[in-house]
């Protein structure tokens, strides 16, 4: 960490070190391998429009529950697979990441998990079918799975 105060004995030692713009640039990119996870966790599964045009069964069962118990509210084996399908992929490409960053190198890796997450993002954006949601999903989980385990692993 760039600066800093340790306290020994009542007293406190100051690290000279500055925030540098590359010191920054790190953090960020290390910031940013756990924002992508995080960001796309997202509730789109329990959005209306979203469950009335991919998964019209689960949207009429919803509308149909009287209790408010959201514990089953979502009672479906695609949409179960369309929500696990990122964090399998990010699974498998995590374990991939580190031989391939050791042939690339970590910011040509960075940027290929980028660009395959951004595929994703394409794919899930113009998603016609559940079955391109998977497939974008997927793709979501290599490049989360990717980034986050160059970016946490080697900050």
């Amino acid at each position: 960490m760039a600066g800093g105060v340790v306290i020994v004995n009542g007293g406190a030692t100051d690290y000279p070190g500055k925030l540098t713009p590359y010191v920054f640039l790190t953090c960020l990119l290390a910031a940013t391998g756990g924002l992508i996870f995080g960001y796309d966790i997202g509730g789109v599964t329990s959005m209306e429009p979203f469950l009335l045009k991919f998964f019209p069964s689960v949207y009429r069962q919803q509308k149909r529950m009287s209790t408010k118990n959201q514990y089953c509210k979502f009672d479906s084996v695609t949409l179960t697979m369309f929500t696990s399908s990122l964090y399998l992929a990010a699974l498998i490409a995590s374990f991939f990441a580190s031989s391939v960053t050791r042939k690339l190198g970590r910011r040509a890796s960075m940027l290929t998990g980028g660009m395959i997450f951004f595929a994703g993002a394409a794919i899930n954006g113009f998603a016609e079918n559940v079955a391109m949601l998977i497939i974008g999903r997927m793709l979501l989980g290599v490049g989360v799975g990717f980034a986050n385990q160059i970016a946490e692993n080697n900050s």
